[in-house]
């Protein structure tokens, strides 16, 4: 009954990301739809009141932006979710603690598994933060830490994560318990509390806006003209083509450097066995896909580009917590259809269930990110943008550099 119920919830939760999230897909609907969308309409400029208000508090002072004496590195979206963040965050710390840097990466943990609402209470700013890893072993699983924190940790081996609401909080026992020097700030851009030295926000080409509408009307968490805040704008999932959007992009920030990349698939790796195969093993086979990410289309036209044929596509709301039977019932379905595996991504298999055995291999996908303009690889693009080293960024009208607005604003937060 419970999981008839869930599966409900998640369905009216697909139709109305629909429609929210694809420019035109809010159209010729009855007329109740028509007056769920404009209710939604109308709590979206209360939203946007909100945010613009909560921004001049910050900005007048009122509120209070704390430093941490060390480099803030924020990595965000102007849009709610779907913008692939989390290899983004991975690859910056990867490169960080290359140069010899201390790096933690500070989560929210969304829908990680809360305490009951009474303790909560009286542990927000008592407790420590949930400590994923401390840089040397895996502390938490994805339900308590969270599905992106536990799989940056899994795969930064070196990198202390740290999961709490309260950033400053973290930042700071990060900083004193295990002596970080650089601080990642993973889903940032709206987080004021907090002085960032740098800010980096991603905007997805397949889909930058939405509808240009703000939550819960569309997917912008504040409007688009607040993308002048940003010292870099990384084009994600872009195929090398992005002048239109770099118009756009560049009528709203003069300043910020802009470098495009993608998301590049490198292997397959069995969910239970861990084994590794290569991309060339999917040519030509049939699979079936399961799914609980914010754009599933992606992936699953993902895999018929890498020359699967997918005849069967599950999806399930984004973060959904998976139980075993699910899973149970998905690989028994692609075994019934005479599938050749069960095919899901890095995200989904962080919280899949164990089990023994299955009828058919699951596999997920591992995708990296690959520049394809602004620098010549990642280090280059890190090393430039965290520590100013390489081609001077354009300048400003003003005659600044991002460079140069960034070391401006470190100096004012202390950092």
């Amino acid at each position: 009954m419970r999981k008839a119920k869930i599966k409900r919830i998640e369905r009216i939760e697909h139709y109305l990301v629909r429609i929210i999230q694809q420019p035109g897909a809010d159209q010729g609907h009855p007329w109740a739809v028509r007056m769920l969308l404009n209710l939604l309409k109308g709590i979206s400029h209360v939203f946007k009141s909100v945010v613009l208000v909560r921004l001049f508090l910050y900005n007048a002072g009122i509120f209070r932006r704390y430093p941490l004496g060390c480099q803030v590195i924020s990595v965000g979206n102007i849009t709610a979710g779907g913008t692939g963040k989390t290899p983004v965050v991975e690859i910056f710390a990867r490169e960080l603690q290359k140069s010899g840097r201390k790096v933690a990466i500070l989560s929210r943990g969304y829908r990680k598994k809360e305490r009951p609402w009474f303790q909560r209470i009286f542990s927000e700013t008592i407790e420590p933060p949930r400590v994923v890893s401390d840089g040397k072993r895996l502390l938490l699983d994805s339900e308590m830490g969270g599905d992106e924190p536990y799989m940056l940790a899994n795969n930064l081996p070196g990198v202390v994560v740290l999961v709490d609401k309260n950033r400053v909080k973290s930042g700071r026992y990060a900083v004193k318990r295990f002596g970080c020097d650089t601080l990642i700030l993973d889903d940032g851009f709206q987080y004021q509390k907090l002085r960032h030295r740098l800010e980096i926000v991603l905007v997805d080409k397949t889909n930058p806006f939405g509808n240009r509408h703000l939550l819960p009307r569309g997917v912008l968490r504040e409007p688009i003209r607040n993308l002048k805040r940003a010292d870099f704008i990384f084009i994600t999932k872009s195929d090398g083509h992005s002048e239109a959007l770099r118009q756009q992009i560049r009528a709203l920030n003069d300043h910020a450097e802009i470098i495009e990349c993608c998301h590049r698939p490198r292997y397959l790796q069995n969910v239970y066995t861990a084994e590794r195969m290569s991309l060339e093993w999917l040519k030509g086979r049939t699979v079936t896909s399961l799914s609980g990410i914010a754009v599933p289309q992606s992936f699953e036209n993902s895999l018929r580009l890498m020359g699967a044929r997918v005849i069967h596509c599950e999806r399930y709301a984004d973060h959904h917590r998976y139980h075993a039977q699910e899973i149970i019932d998905a690989v028994n379905r692609a075994a019934d259809l005479h599938a050749d595996a069960l095919m899901t991504t890095e995200k989904d298999a962080v919280r899949f269930p164990r089990l023994e055995t299955t009828p058919v291999p699951v596999y997920y996908v591992r995708v990296d990110i690959e520049l394809l303009s602004g620098a010549e690889n990642f280090h280059d693009a890190v090393e430039h943008i965290c520590f100013r080293k390489g081609a001077p960024g354009k300048a400003t009208p003003a005659g600044r550099t991002p460079e140069a607005r960034a070391a401006s604003r470190a100096e004012e937060g202390g950092s």
